[in-house]
C-alpha cells in the first residue's frame, strides 16, 4: 500500500484562502428541468414528511437546487436559512479523516504506523492509523463502553477520557476483536484520530480544523463544537419536536460535532475535488475499498462510505445521525455532482436523497445507512 514517511513536525504557514475553481454554468434548459425534478422530489419526500433543515444539489460547483425549511429553536420564530449551522453528525468524520491524510501527505505521520507509536501506553497491537480510518481496528465503541465501565453520567466525557479508559480498563472491556479482520463501524476510531491530530499538530482539534480548513475555505458558518461555541450549537429534535438532551457524550469530537451548512459543505466538496488540499495519491487511498471479506458493492474507504460497482464506478458518500440530527453528503466524483441534506429534526426520509443520484447516473443505489 502507499504510505507516507514520518518526519518531525515543522511549522506550516496558514493558508489565507483557497482559490477554488470557478463553477461551470449549465445549459439553462437542462438546469431548469433538473431543478423541477428536485423540487418535486423535495415537496413529495421531504417537505411532506415535516422536514426541518437544508438541502443543496450541485454539479460542477453550480447550484441546481437549494431549499431551507423549519425552525432553529422552539421558543422563537427564527427560521433555518443558508447561514444556520446544524450538526452534521458522522459526516464530521470526513473532516477528521482528511485532516489525518493531510498530515500524512505533509510527511508528519505514516498511515501504517501503530497508534502506540504516538500513545505509548496504548496496548492494542496491530491497531494502526489506517485501521482506525477504515473501521477495521477491532476496538469497542465508546458510546457504549463508557457507560458499561461505570462512567459518571453527570460528568462530560472527553476524547482523552476515552483513550484513558482503553488503556487503564482494557481488562474490563468487552467486544475487543483482532484488528483488520473485518469492518465494524466504530466511533472510537475517530475519537482517537482527533487525539492524534492534536498530538501531531500540538493544537486543539477544533482549532486545527478551523485554521486549516474552515478559515482558508471561508466556511464562515462551520465549527467543531467546543465550550466557546456553545451559543452557536443549535439544538436538534425528535420527529415530535421534542428537543434532544445535551448528554455526557456531547463534547467528544472527531466522530461527530461538526456544525455546518449545505453551502459550506459544498465548499468542502469543491476543495477535495480541486486537489488543492489532498493530491491524487491521498485521495485514491481515501476512496479505496478496504473491506472486501463479504461480497457486495457496499464498502468503506478512509473516512468515506462508498458503493463500489463491478465496472469500477464508485459513489462516495457519508451519512450521519446523532440525537435528532441527521445528514447526507453524497459525492459523484466522475460527474462532479454533490447532494447535501442536513436536518435538525430527525427524519428518515433525509436518507432518501439517494433518489436524486438518478439525475446524474443510472446505477441503482440504496444509500440507507444512518451514519
Amino acid at each position: 500500500m502507499l504510505a507516507c514517511n514520518y518526519a518531525k513536525k515543522e511549522e506550516q504557514p496558514v493558508i489565507i484562502n483557497y482559490a477554488l475553481p470557478a463553477s461551470v454554468e449549465m445549459n439553462s434548459e437542462l438546469k431548469s428541468k433538473m431543478n423541477s425534478i428536485c423540487d418535486e422530489w423535495y415537496n413529495q419526500v421531504l417537505k411532506k414528511s415535516g422536514f426541518s433543515g437544508g438541502i443543496l444539489v450541485s454539479q460542477h460547483g453550480n447550484t441546481i437546487f437549494e431549499k431551507y425549511e423549519g425552525r432553529v429553536h422552539l421558543n422563537n420564530a427564527e427560521l433555518i436559512n443558508n447561514q444556520t449551522p446544524l450538526h452534521i453528525a458522522s459526516v464530521s468524520k470526513t473532516f477528521t479523516a482528511m485532516a489525518v491524510l493531510k498530515l500524512c501527505q505533509d510527511k508528519l505521520l505514516n498511515l501504517d504506523d501503530p497508534l502506540s507509536k504516538y500513545f505509548n501506553q496504548f496496548n492494542y497491537p496491530g491497531v494502526t492509523i489506517r485501521t482506525l480510518l477504515n473501521h477495521r481496528s477491532g476496538l469497542p465503541n465508546y458510546v457504549y463502553f463508557m457507560d458499561e465501565l461505570g462512567w459518571n453520567k453527570k460528568k462530560y466525557v472527553s476524547n482523552q477520557d476515552v483513550l484513558d479508559a482503553l488503556i487503564q480498563q482494557k481488562n474490563q472491556l468487552q467486544r475487543i476483536e483482532a484488528p483488520n479482520r473485518r469492518f465494524c463501524y466504530c466511533n472510537t476510531n475517530y475519537v482517537l484520530l482527533a487525539l492524534l491530530v492534536e498530538k501531531i499538530t500540538q493544537t486543539p482539534f477544533e482549532e486545527h480544523i478551523k485554521k486549516t480548513i474552515f478559515i482558508p475555505l471561508q466556511m464562515n458558518h462551520s465549527f467543531v463544537y467546543s465550550d466557546a461555541d456553545s451559543s452557536k450549537a443549535n439544538p436538534s429534535f425528535d420527529p415530535q419536536w421534542r428537543q434532544a438532551a445535551f448528554i455526557n457524550l456531547d463534547k467528544v469530537v472527531g466522530d461527530k460535532n461538526v456544525f455546518s451548512t449545505p453551502e459550506d459543505l459544498l465548499k468542502w466538496d469543491r476543495l477535495l475535488s480541486s486537489k488543492l488540499y489532498l493530491n491524487d495519491s491521498m485521495l485514491q487511498q481515501a476512496y479505496q475499498p478496504y473491506s472486501n471479506e463479504h461480497a457486495g458493492i457496499r464498502n468503506y474507504g478512509l473516512g468515506w462510505r462508498m458503493y463500489n460497482y463491478p465496472d469500477g464506478y464508485k459513489i462516495i458518500y457519508h451519512n450521519g445521525w446523532w440525537h435528532g440530527s441527521n445528514a447526507v453528503f453524497i459525492r459523484l466524483i466522475k460527474e462532479d455532482a454533490t447532494i447535501i441534506v442536513i436536518g435538525n429534526k430527525y427524519n428518515s426520509n433525509i436518507y432518501k436523497a439517494r433518489d436524486l443520484i438518478s439525475l446524474f447516473i443510472q446505477h441503482n443505489v440504496d444509500v440507507n445507512e444512518n451514519d
